[in-house]
């Protein structure tokens, strides 16, 4: 029976073969006619919805490569600030950027550079990181904490494919090495799991807690930054030797407040310039006149206290009820003294002046609006020590005073400021004025030098230099967020350590014992990413617990 079915089959598919053989050979050309074959569909993918899509944009936003860039893409973003003053910390380093470079401040304040860290573009890369973040941390600390309380994974089956791997001999039975290897695994912080005859354990989840501490860190001072930060203020102010300056709105030059600022952070007290201390290089021919050192004397009185006498130097500021005081820059502020042609004083105030060189060369407006018949405005020109250049024009050449002289250019006619709008005080508008006093003048331009006295044309009245006093530009800033920033950076930083050198290691300790009563130990481990010291860390182990059984041989 069984032959005749293999024979039937061998005819059936030789007259098969024939048939088809016929048919090519009567028809030779018939493939060529055939319709060619019906091209097979391309498989179709499911469309996303909505929700698809959100969640496809939540992974990504969410991954650690995306947080990473951000991160990256936040440290570039503030480069800007560092380059471009900015109007929160310099207001009057943005003046004078806006008045020297006029169409490159116009791209800048289109783009907020001059607000760096409160632009739009700066707001937006912070927020994304801050959500980013969030995404990240929380599922993998939910993932931590998951496997934190399961058991060390089953003993593979067959250890030698594994790092490390060694074993011993010895004669002890196998509960005996399995229970000694547990103690000793348990006393090195592992956890540990028996498996039939094997012990598995694994310890480094500190690892993971410090990665999770750090980016947990890193989003407290984010949410510390953003949110903190909002309750504080910044504020730069001018006081001059012998004057004193009291925290109030009103005593501000500039005040930038936070977006949740009231006039209650600002807590009373008062700070008085006694005097300023200039400290320039001597010695070396080559930087004579260099700033060595400068200090502010000071005396600090707070409500209800005894005043105090404190100095203020470069970065050595003065903390002072919540708040830090910094010595940002200096200058002079000549005293200049107006009267009018019945010997009446209508001016007298000191008036800081803008250094235009190393040498504290410096330029002065004076603008006098009431008590004479013309508003008076004057451009000074102060030099600490006067030199003479090749050209004759006058040049300081020391930064400190040691002969020095005041120019004054005078104008009268209308200052500008009638009109309710604000105007730069350390700019002369002379679109409205005619010079009385200067170069383009009949009248030659005014020098003075301290305690000189000299009539102003047409009548208008005198102007003396009464003294030169010293300034000193404060930077009020006041940042109820920096001990938590220090707290959140500390941890970031604890966190960052832990993460970097504790090591992630899974290790399996397996014996059997064969006919003779000897008994075999596999050690071996597994380590979560680069674990240089996993091999040795091996075979001390092995040592170890071999030299608590009583080893026979190695192997």
């Amino acid at each position: 029976m069984a032959s005749t079915h293999s024979s039937d089959s061998t005819n059936g598919d030789s007259a098969s073969d024939n048939s088809m053989t016929e048919g090519d050979a009567t028809r030779p050309n018939d493939h060529m006619d055939a319709p060619a074959p019906a091209p097979q569909s391309k498989v179709q993918q499911p469309r996303l919805t909505l929700a698809g899509y959100a969640r496809f944009f939540w992974r990504q936003l969410t991954s650690m490569r995306t947080a990473l860039f951000l991160l990256l893409l936040l440290a570039v973003a503030a480069i800007p600030g560092s380059l471009v003053p900015q109007i929160t910390s310099d207001p009057n380093g943005v003046i004078a950027y806006r008045t020297n470079y006029p169409d490159t401040a116009a791209v800048l304040d289109f783009f907020q550079v001059f607000n760096t860290y409160t632009s739009v573009w700066f707001s937006s890369i912070y927020l994304l990181l801050f959500i980013s973040l969030i995404g990240c941390v929380l599922p993998r600390t939910k993932h931590h904490f998951d496997a934190l309380r399961a058991s060390p994974p089953k003993t593979p089956a067959r250890l030698s494919r594994l790092q490390g791997f060694t074993t011993r001999t010895t004669d002890a039975d196998v509960d005996t090495a399995i229970a000694s290897a547990r103690r000793l695994l348990r006393s090195q912080r592992y956890r540990t799991e028996l498996y039939g005859d094997s012990v598995s354990a694994e310890r480094g989840y500190l690892r993971e807690t410090g990665n999770l501490v750090f980016h947990a860190a890193l989003v407290g001072v984010l949410v510390t930054v953003g949110i903190g930060g909002g309750f504080g203020y910044t504020g730069q102010r001018v006081v001059v030797e012998g004057y004193a300056f009291s925290n109030s709105l009103a005593s501000y030059d500039s005040f930038n407040p936070g977006r949740f600022f009231t006039d209650d952070a600002l807590d009373p007290y008062t700070v008085a310039l006694d005097s300023f201390e200039p400290v320039y290089e001597q010695n070396n021919r080559q930087a004579i006149g260099q700033a060595i050192d400068f200090t502010a004397n000071v005396t600090t009185t707070v409500r209800g206290e005894e005043p105090q006498q404190s100095q203020i130097k470069v970065n050595e500021p003065l903390s002072l009820s919540g708040t830090n005081l910094y010595l940002l820059g200096n200058g002079y502020a000549p005293v200049l003294t107006v009267r009018d042609a019945d010997e009446k004083v209508i001016w007298s105030q000191p008036t800081p002046c803008l250094p235009f060189d190393a040498n504290l060369g410096s330029t002065c407006v004076i603008k006098i609006p009431d008590g004479l018949d013309q508003q008076i405005g004057m451009l000074g020109f102060l030099y600490p020590t006067t030199g003479t250049l090749s050209s004759g024009a006058l040049a300081s050449v020391y930064p400190d005073l040691i002969s020095p002289v005041l120019t004054l250019e005078v104008y009268e006619g209308d200052l500008g400021l009638d009109n309710g709008q604000g105007s730069n005080a350390y700019a002369l508008n002379t679109d409205s004025l005619e010079q009385v006093a200067g170069r383009t003048s009949e009248a030659e331009t005014l020098r003075l030098t301290p305690g000189d006295r000299l009539e102003l044309p047409n009548g208008l009245g005198s102007v003396e230099l009464t003294s030169i006093p010293r300034f000193v530009s404060l930077d009020v800033h006041h940042d109820p967020s920096q001990l938590p920033v220090l707290l959140f950076s500390v941890l970031l930083f604890a966190g960052l350590i832990t993460s970097l050198f504790v090591p992630r290691r899974r290790m399996w300790v397996s014996a059997r014992t064969d006919a003779s009563g000897t008994t075999t130990i596999e050690y071996a481990a597994l380590a979560r990413g680069d674990d240089p010291n996993l091999e040795a860390a091996v075979t001390d182990f092995a040592e170890k617990h071999s030299q608590q059984l009583g080893v026979r041989m190695d192997s």
